[in-house]
């Protein structure tokens, strides 16, 4: 029995989604990984066929779609093999702030724009000395008139070039509750003192523009900021729980497409012997512990899709999800392409790329010693 009780409506969704990708952006990814960048069109495509924050009300241009449509174009985003077009960042991490916290007249100014994809987001909190430390965070935002003035610099900022709006969470200095001094504010594209420095250069995340992003005597109305002054901690932390589990959903989904190339793979090309390579026992024990381990993570997370879906807090379970399925990722990636041989280390290999992108999965949205910690906490230990 299915855990998650999918529609004819989600399959239909999932069937249109993947006509598009195999048209849109499958047979794009290799010149995006070259060009380390993603165009703004690909954006704009999938916006205007509605596969962009899917959830957003009609009101502005979205389906009113259930939690699952999010689930299915995460998953299926996940099979193209590349990371540049983060639609998940964008519609499920990201876009999610301005829709419950902005305000009436920001939601109407922005996400039109985030739905059809014509506005790419970012979302700037890591910066170069404080690291996964929020407390330590250096940005500043101090208010001079009917502006706030933002200073400092934020560092891996995902969509960093090509973002045409940031939420950026700096600090007020006067406060000395590092906690209560955070708020979140909306930089446009264009605002004076913003600027991008310049964009990394990754192990892998090829595609993915990250970049540095500076800001100077950067000066935004009053009306940018997002939510209430003050409460930019308790909004990141409000958020955390659906920004780890889309991480384990494209986590999962990229585990188990590695597994199935490595499946196909050994059932198709054979060994010195002539015999295909999946006849090995220890091929097979392998592909079959793997197997295993993919399946309970799978069950473990479609429980976990269903709870929140629903409402619950599982901040402790999505936590655990997000560092155990990250780290079975770099396993079944490394272990694949053991199985691949010689032809594992050519680029023509789609488990290189898959072992290159998924490394930093166990570091990004909180590194997993991180996720370990918050549920030592509310063990109690």
């Amino acid at each position: 029995m299915d855990i998650l009780q999918y529609t004819d409506k989600h399959h239909a969704f999932r069937q249109r989604l993947r006509t598009f990708l195999a048209k849109e952006v499958t047979p794009n990814v290799d010149q995006w990984e070259k060009d380390h960048i993603v165009p703004k069109e690909a954006w704009q495509k999938m916006g205007r066929e509605g596969f962009l924050c899917t959830w957003a009300s009609e009101e502005y241009g979205g389906m009113g779609g259930d939690f699952l449509y999010s689930v299915i174009a995460t998953e299926e985003m996940a099979k193209t093999n590349h990371t540049g077009l983060a639609a998940m960042l964008h519609s499920d991490i990201i876009v999610p702030y301005i829709n419950s916290f902005g305000s009436d007249a920001q939601k109407k100014k922005f996400l039109p724009g985030c739905i059809s994809g014509d506005i790419i987001t970012a979302v700037a909190m890591t910066e170069p000395d404080a690291g996964s430390d929020l407390a330590g965070m250096q940005a500043t935002a101090e208010t001079d008139e009917d502006k706030i003035v933002i200073n400092g610099s934020k560092t891996f900022i995902s969509n960093g070039i090509n973002a045409d709006l940031v939420i950026v969470a700096a600090k007020n200095p006067a406060e000395e509750n590092p906690y209560q001094s955070m708020s979140l504010y909306l930089v446009e594209d264009g605002t004076p003192g913003f600027k991008r420095g310049r964009q990394l250069d990754k192990m892998g995340f090829h595609s993915q523009d990250t970049a540095e992003l500076f800001f100077s005597n950067c000066r935004i109305p009053k009306e940018n900021i997002l939510g209430q002054q003050g409460m930019g901690f308790m909004m990141l932390m409000e958020k955390l729980q659906q920004e780890r589990l889309m991480c384990a959903i494209g986590g999962q989904a990229a585990a188990e497409l590695m597994l199935e190339w490595t499946i196909d793979y050994c059932k198709t090309h054979t060994d010195a012997a002539g015999k295909p390579i999946s006849k090995s026992q220890a091929v097979q024990f392998a592909i079959v512990e793997m197997m295993t381990e993919i399946k309970v993570s799978r069950a473990f997370l479609d429980k976990l899709i269903a709870e929140h879906a629903a409402g619950e807090n599982v901040v402790v379970e999505t936590s655990m999800a997000k560092y155990w399925i990250t780290d079975l990722d770099n396993k079944i990636a490394s272990r694949c392409l053991d199985l691949f041989g010689d032809f594992g280390l050519t680029e023509d290999c789609p488990i290189a790329r898959g072992l290159r992108d998924v490394r930093v999965m166990s570091i990004f949205a909180g590194t997993n010693e991180i996720m370990k910690g918050i549920a030592a906490k509310f063990m109690g230990l």
